[in-house]
């Protein structure tokens, strides 16, 4: 479905935000054909076998498990609910998964019998039983019983999320819209612990009416053994609790405040027993007479603003609710320090928890609210550019609604930045607490969005990684402490992690043009890859055989396709990089030849890469006795190894990360670090075994909950010509979103864009918001960082990738004609295919292309 593609339409942009190109360059050539543009808009307008269209709005049944984060990088969120409601409240840099904060919207008529709603959709059925919810205490049950809209549809356009709600009873039209900043390269702006509603009410009805709008709340920042109090801001009411000074993470505040200047506050519900509060708050509500109560010294239950106002016949007004929040000091820290630098850190105040980078930008909730005020209009505007550019796009739609669903990740709590700006990352989100700490190198390797739409933060990662999570022999720890210092060198390195990371600071290069910074970080990554050849390549075969840790929380022992095309491309990035800084890296060609001719000869069956067990005549310990996580032989394991080999391995299975390190490699800018065609192969067995429509009949004895039953989805290892193991590695019978797009991706890369789209399909429909949230991929936790491979696919699909070290724009279509989002280290924009032509829009900052490659070919400009 290629295009002809000898054409280039280049519009020169010159900065600023939706600045037009001025000259326009042309480079004349052919043009698509019918037959590939009929193509492209088929598979834009697939539905999903549920009937929903991709991409589209979340009503009835589809409407039941949403939850759409806002709020900052690193900074916490609360989540809009697909109803309006507000859930998973997390401001205090630890997961609340569960917690629903009482916080409401309502709208009353002022004169009209029941003509007061809860401004939310009907609480879902799911909901509805369980002892949690008994309305006694903070939790937002209390608030179900209370009148609501009858009907809500949800619409996302990333950060955006609105709701839209009727009733027939009711004469009210509203809308909810609830948002964040999200700009790409402006990372401070994107961590703001900040949020907005915006409500919208239409009048219906055949006369003019007067309304009282409120926001209200349960004051949720309470803490135990504290002061807990509600005081005033400007049009609004802060929640909090006082830090005392054996817990000064205990500080919490959490700002409330609209843009209405006649905006009347109640700082105090009823103080009294059982419901009374919320009791009296919904009478002042249903009665549209709304209280000005001052603050008082410590325990108000919660507090309400409300503004009043007259709607004509058709008329709309808009009410702003702001909030931000505080908590800038916790108890959190994890990892175990480097002794030899203990002492050091011991002196250094600012290394013993973790702090919040906002809380070095400001000092108090009120600065954080003042600045979200002022800045309101400005990072609205930029956001809103974000998101239009990103949506204009005719990819198809299913690649669009994942890649956008997966960005929620960025303001969930998995991700963090710490007091001087760097980012640090949980796995994902437990239900009370951060999943697997330390920005963990074998998983954050499928992550591919923050390299190209906050290059600088994942510039900090790899400056932990190979700083302070990296020894002098070269050794990563592939999880990092938090406050990020030296960590202790007590496990393995992880194969897929640590030469994962060479690619990506190659990768990181390439987007930055930053040769500067590549000149400082050679020789660690030089370190980094002798000692990889080392420990799991000591005879120079050049591939990867000793037992080596991965992203299973196992090793496998042997040669493997997985971690030896790892081992593959990063040599190939290190050659690359070697050769920029002027470095002999002659034996590290030598070995990268050594290793295909391996890789391509002896782990290749005729069909997919596979793995060839061995434990004896290696360097390492028999594995009953080798270091391991959760690896322990009992007699009955002894037996297994004696018949089949050491626990956890895969053989001759059909690996879903099979070739993995060849995808980094495409992804990091890099060529195919061995055979193109066999590494196609690989992929379409992949999809042809692994890919399943339906898992009824698929047995899975690990967790299954991420695909069962009816579900569809891709399968992480398969046994299609037997060889099974009694124990093969753990996970192996489970469905990862985060491998099923590394899988579609790369699919898409090869050509294969069908049998890609087949796994999107199938992970989609299974977050569909019927009995999983769309926006909330789960794997060991919530918002789990693998599934931001999906990004990938953006290039995939198009080739379209800036290289800032010679400022050259790459396009590479597999689908025809295409208009795509781009993102780079200086601007934003959309790139077009269209006609056998080519453009470039930048709509944001600059990007200054020299040269364009369109499938391989440089095209000269005139």
């Amino acid at each position: 479905m290629k295009n002809n593609r000898r054409s280039f339409l280049r519009n020169v942009a010159i900065g600023g935000i939706g600045v037009a190109a001025a000259p326009t360059l042309l480079f004349t050539g052919g043009t698509a054909n019918a037959a590939e543009t009929a193509a492209a808009k088929s598979l834009k307008q697939q539905k999903s076998k549920s009937g929903r269209a991709y991409n589209s709005a979340y009503s009835a049944e589809f409407n039941n498990r949403i939850a759409f984060p806002i709020g900052g990088i690193g900074a916490g969120m609360i989540a809009l609910e697909g109803t309006g409601a507000i859930s998973h409240a997390s401001v205090r840099h630890n997961p609340e998964m569960f917690l629903e904060p009482a916080m409401f919207a309502a709208i009353s008529i002022k004169g009209h019998k029941e003509g007061a709603r809860v401004v939310e959709g009907m609480v879902p059925e799911w909901k509805k039983f369980g002892a949690r919810d008994s309305g006694l205490g903070g939790t937002g049950g209390a608030t179900w019983g209370l009148p609501r809209f009858e009907r809500a549809v949800f619409n996302a356009r990333f950060p955006f999320g609105e709701i839209a709600l009727e009733d027939g009873n009711f004469p009210v039209k509203a809308t909810v819209k609830g948002w964040s900043p999200f700009i790409p390269n402006d990372e401070d702006n994107a961590s703001l612990p900040v949020g907005a509603l915006e409500y919208t009410f239409t009048n219906t009805g055949s006369k003019t009416e007067e309304y009282l709008f409120s926001y209200n709340s349960r004051n949720f920042m309470w803490q135990p053994d504290t002061r807990n109090y509600i005081t005033g801001i400007d049009n609004g009411f802060i929640l909090a609790a006082e830090g005392t000074t054996n817990d000064p993470q205990k500080q919490g505040e959490f700002a409330i405040f609209t843009d209405a200047g006649n905006a009347i506050v109640n700082h105090c519900w009823f103080r009294g027993g059982w419901f009374d509060g919320l009791t009296m708050i919904w009478n002042t509500i249903q009665d549209a007479e709304p209280k000005k109560v001052a603050p008082v010294d410590k325990d108000a239950p919660g507090a309400s603003l409300f503004v009043p106002f007259s709607l004509k016949p058709g008329q709309q007004r808009t009410i702003r609710v702001m909030m931000s929040w505080y908590v800038p000091n916790t108890k959190l820290r994890m990892g175990i320090v480097n002794p030899d630098d203990q002492a050091r850190i011991d002196k250094d105040p600012s290394l013993q928890y973790h702090r919040p980078w906002y809380s070095s930008k400001f000092k108090t909730v009120q600065e954080v609210a003042k600045y979200w005020e002022n800045s309101y209009s400005d990072l609205y505007k930029k956001t809103r550019l974000f998101t239009d550019t990103f949506y204009d796009s005719s990819l198809p739609d299913e690649v669009t609604e994942a890649v956008a669903a997966n960005l929620t990740i960025l303001k969930s709590p998995t991700v963090m930045r710490q007091y001087d700006g760097r980012f640090w990352c949980w796995e994902g989100c437990g239900d009370t607490w951060g999943s697997c700490h330390g920005s963990c190198t074998h998983v954050w390797n499928y992550a591919q969005a923050v390299s190209h739409l906050f290059p600088a933060l994942e510039r900090s990662l790899r400056q932990t990684e190979f700083n302070e999570s990296q020894n002098a022999e070269g050794h990563q720890m592939f999880r990092s402490n938090l406050p990020i210092t030296p960590v202790k060198h007590d496990f393995h390195a992880a194969a897929d992690g640590q030469l994962g990371g060479i690619m990506k600071v190659y990768r990181e290069w390439r987007i930055s043009g930053d040769n500067a910074w590549l000149k400082t970080m050679y020789p660690k990554v030089k370190q980094s890859f002798d000692f990889c050849s080392k420990t799991w390549d000591p005879k120079g075969k050049g591939i990867v055989e000793e037992p080596h840790h991965n992203t299973y929380d196992i090793e496998f022992w042997g040669p493997t396709g997985f971690a030896t095309s790892f081992y593959l491309g990063a040599a190939q990035a290190l050659v690359a990089m070697g050769k920029a800084v002027n470095a002999d890296v002659r034996k590290y060609e030598a070995l990268l030849a050594k290793g295909r001719t391996y890789i391509e000869n002896e782990l290749y069956d005729g069909e997919y890469f596979v793995q060839k067990i061995q434990w004896k005549d290696l360097q390492a310990p028999d594995p009953t006795k080798a270091q391991s996580f959760h690896t322990q032989y009992t007699p009955e394991a002894l037996e297994v190894l004696q018949k089949e080999g050491p626990k956890y391995q895969y053989g001759t299975g059909c690996l879903s990360d099979g070739v993995m390190g060849a995808w980094m490699s495409r992804v990091c800018g890099l060529k195919d670090p061995f055979d193109s065609q066999k590494i196609k192969s690989h992929l379409v067995a992949v999809h042809k075994y692994n890919y399943k429509p339906d898992l009824r009949e698929h047995a899975n004895p690990q967790r299954p909950t991420f695909a069962i039953g009816e579900d569809g989805g891709l399968l992480l290892c398969s046994w299609p010509k037997g060889g099974m193991l009694s124990l093969p590695f753990v996970y192996s019978n489970e469905v990862w979103t985060g491998i099923e797009y590394q899988v579609a991706s790369h699919l898409m890369l090869v050509g294969e864009v069908e049998k890609g789209l087949d796994i999107v399909r199938a992970c989609r429909d299974r977050y569909d918001g019927r009995v999983r949230n769309p926006f909330n991929e789960y794997e060991c936790g919530h918002w789990y960082a693998r599934a931001l491979s999906s990004y990938a696919m953006l290039e995939a699909l198009t080739g379209a990738r800036y290289d800032a070290v010679d400022k050259t724009l790459h396009i590479d279509s597999q689908v025809g004609d295409f208009n795509s989002f781009l993102s780079t280290n200086t601007g934003f924009g959309t790139v077009t295919l269209k006609n056998g032509k080519a453009s470039l829009k930048v709509v944001h900052g600059t990007i200054p292309v020299k040269k364009v490659m369109l499938a391989g070919k440089p095209v000269r400009l005139s």
